[in-house]
């Protein structure tokens, strides 16, 4: 689904405080993902976002262009309501990021 989907479908989560846990991740295509947990819900998703594109202005400037909300997709990876017990599931994150398809490194380790 969307992000705009996503918040949507659940008003807790657009109010929410939400506790970021990277913004390097990458899946299997090596799409850059982040990482966030949504306090009011404890729901734990990823949020893929495409390489905005590039345009030009015709005389050789290049500006990005804004990417829709439809290409920014969210992943439910689990619900967590107590974030101690995520920090727990979590620990070392931080290094795994790096990795390649580092966002399985999540799904393993919150599965």
């Amino acid at each position: 689904m969307n992000i705009e989907e996503f918040y949507d479908e659940d008003p807790k989560r657009r109010a929410s405080e939400e506790i970021e846990y990277g913004t390097d991740w990458t899946d299997a295509s090596g799409v850059r993902t982040e990482l966030s947990w949504i306090a009011d819900t404890g729901e734990l998703y990823a949020m893929a976002e495409p390489v905005e594109p590039l345009g030009s202005d015709g005389i050789g400037d290049l500006y990005v262009q804004n990417m829709p909300t439809d290409a920014v997709t969210v992943e439910l990876l689990g619900t967590f309501p107590v974030r101690e017990d995520l920090e727990q599931k979590l620990e070392g994150w931080a290094a795994a990021m790096a990795g390649a398809n580092s966002l399985e490194w999540v799904r393993t380790r919150i599965a």
